[in-house]
């Protein structure tokens, strides 16, 4: 446990160094817990979610690096790789790619990046996945919007 309070020390020494704070904040949950942290994730620009924060819980097991940690929407949001009730992720970094080389940040990051470019062929949300494949993009930016608005904290500008 020791190695993992260190390495969990220096991902929040980087983490507070800001270098990504205007895509994502992210900190333990308690100083009495360094195993729950919480994600805040700024929509991205040029998507429905722009605009909008999303809160993500980490969950982090005592093998980390070795495991990965379990992040889960806290926030609903509609995407097809998101389950909208429960907040599951399907990511293949967080499953079967998973490597010790990542840490909070870099897959906060790439849960951002999935925001902006979903995979409709693994789909956790079979209806924002439907109109994707069927190629209506204005459907789907639309569904997205109006999930956003309702359901995401905004940002002011």
């Amino acid at each position: 446990m020791a190695s993992v309070t260190r390495r969990l020390l220096r991902e929040l020494q980087e983490a507070r160094k800001g270098l990504n704070e205007e895509l994502v904040s992210l900190a333990p949950v308690s100083d009495d817990d360094i195993l729950r942290w919480r994600a805040v994730l700024r929509g991205p620009s040029d998507t429905p979610y722009k605009g909008a924060a999303f809160e993500i819980d980490i969950d982090i097991p005592e093998q980390y690096p070795i495991k990965p940690p379990t992040l889960t929407f806290v926030t609903p949001v509609c995407h097809p790789n998101v389950h909208f009730e429960t907040g599951e992720i399907c990511l293949d970094i967080l499953k079967t790619q998973w490597s010790p080389a990542w840490t909070l940040m870099s897959t906060c990051l790439a849960i951002h990046v999935l925001l902006a470019n979903p995979e409709p062929s693994s789909p956790l949300n079979c209806d924002a996945a439907n109109l994707l494949r069927c190629g209506d993009i204005v459907g789907y930016n639309s569904l997205v919007a109006h999930y956003t608005r309702m359901h995401a904290r905004r940002l002011t500008p």
